[in-house]
C-alpha cells in the first residue's frame, strides 16, 4: 500500500520500514498542517497523530484514500463523518498505556501533594531548607476517579495500594468491577462534593466536553486537587482559573490544556488580523495556570514512554497490515478492507 506517514520521530522510520518491508511509504516531519500543498493520487493510507487535524478537505488531496491510521486512542482529530462518507477507514489504537498514564496520574498526585517542584525549584535557587514545603499523605484520602476503563481501573489499583478511599463516576457503571476491585460508584455532583483528589480518565467527545465546568466546579470540595491526564477540553479552563482563585481549588496537575495546540502557535493567534476571541481568552488563562504557584502543568507527556511508544507503532503496523489483509481492526469509521 502506499503510506504517508506524518509527525514521527526520526528514528520510527526504520522501525516501520523493517516492519513493512513491501509498503511504499514517504516519512514526513511534523504535522500534516505543515504539508498544505501535499497531494497524492494514489496514496491509501494516511498515518498521523493527534496534532493533525483532517477533515473533509484534507482527504479530497488522496482520492484513492482508503484508510486513515491515527497512532492514538483518542480520534477527536479526524473527521469521522467526511471518512465515512468517502469509505475511509479510521483506525486508532485503543489500548497501549494503561499502566503508562496511570502511572504518570500519580506522579503528578505526589509532585503535588509532596511539593517535589517546588523543593527541587528552591535548592536549585542555592537554599537546601524544608521550611514552607509542607505536603500531605495521601493513605487515608478520597480520590475520585472520572472514568474506571482501562486506564482508569490502574489508577484505581495504584490509589488502593497508597491506602486511598476510592469513590468513581462512569457514564456506564460496572457493577461487577466496583464489587472485584472494591470501591463505590456516585453520580459526578457526589463524586466532586467528596473527593480530596479529582482525576480524570475519560476520551474525548461530545458527552465529555466540558464534564469539568463552571457549573459544576462551585460543587468541589473545598480544598481538592485536580488531577488531568485525559484531554485539555474535558475541564473547562475558566472554570479552573476560578475555582483557583476562589479557593475551591488548592491544586492542579495538568498533562493537557484545552487550547494546547495554540500555545505552541500563539505568537500567530495574537498577531492574525481577526484573532478569535474566545481561543485568545483560553490561551490567557492557560497562562495562568502555567504561572500558578499551586499548579503543574506538563506538555502532554503521559503517554510518553519508550514502552508505550513502541506499544503504539507496532499496533498502528498491525492495524495497517490487517486492513490491507482485508480484515480491519481497531475500527471506529468504516468496515471494509482494501
Amino acid at each position: 500500500m502506499k503510506i504517508h506517514y506524518f509527525s514521527g520521530e526520526p528514528w520510527e522510520e526504520a522501525y516501520v520500514r523493517e516492519r513493512l518491508p513491501n509498503d511504499d511509504i514517504s516519512f514526513h516531519e511534523g504535522p500534516f498542517s505543515k504539508y498544505t500543498d501535499l497531494t497524492d493520487p494514489a496514496a491509501e493510507v494516511l498515518c498521523t497523530f493527534i496534532e493533525s487535524r483532517i477533515d473533509d478537505a484534507e482527504m479530497a488531496r488522496f482520492p484513492a484514500l482508503k484508510l486513515i491510521a491515527t497512532r492514538s486512542t483518542g480520534f477527536d482529530h479526524i473527521d469521522l463523518a467526511a471518512a465515512k462518507a468517502r469509505g475511509v477507514s479510521v483506525v486508532t489504537v485503543p489500548f497501549y498505556g494503561e499502566n503508562t498514564v496511570a502511572e504518570f496520574a500519580f506522579a503528578l498526585l505526589l509532585a503535588l501533594s509532596r511539593r517535589i517542584i517546588d523543593a527541587d525549584e528552591r535548592v536549585r535557587a542555592g537554599t537546601f531548607s524544608p521550611i514552607g514545603l509542607r505536603g500531605f499523605d495521601l493513605a487515608g484520602k478520597t480520590i475520585g476517579i472520572i472514568g474506571t476503563g482501562h486506564i482508569g481501573v490502574h489508577v484505581i489499583r495504584m490509589a488502593q495500594g497508597f491506602g486511598m478511599k476510592v469513590i468513581a463516576f462512569d457514564a456506564y457503571p460496572n457493577a461487577d468491577l466496583s464489587h472485584a476491585l472494591d470501591f463505590k460508584y456516585l453520580t459526578l455532583p457526589e463524586l466532586l462534593g467528596a473527593a480530596d483528589i479529582i482525576t480524570l480518565h475519560v476520551p474525548y467527545n461530545p458527552h465529555t466536553h466540558h464534564l469539568i465546568n463552571t457549573e459544576n466546579v462551585v460543587s468541589i470540595k473545598k480544598g481538592a486537587y485536580l488531577i488531568n491526564t485525559a484531554r485539555g477540553a474535558v475541564v473547562e479552563t475558566g472554570a479552573v482559573v476560578d475555582a483557583l482563585k476562589n479557593g475551591i481549588l488548592a491544586g492542579a496537575a495538568l498533562d493537557v490544556l484545552e487550547e494546547e495546540d495554540k500555545l505552541k502557535e500563539e505568537a500567530m493567534l495574537l498577531t492574525m488580523p481577526h484573532p478569535n476571541a474566545d481561543a485568545v481568552k483560553t490561551v490567557l488563562e492557560d497562562h495562568y495556570l502555567i504561572n500558578h504557584p499551586r499548579v503543574i502543568v506538563t506538555p502532554h507527556l503521559a503517554f510518553n514512554t519508550t514502552e508505550a511508544i513502541e506499544r503504539i507503532l507496532d499496533t498502528t503496523i498491525d492495524n495497517i497490515k490487517q486492513f490491507s489483509a482485508g480484515s480491519p481492526k481497531n475500527v471506529v469509521s468504516g468496515d471494509t478492507g482494501a
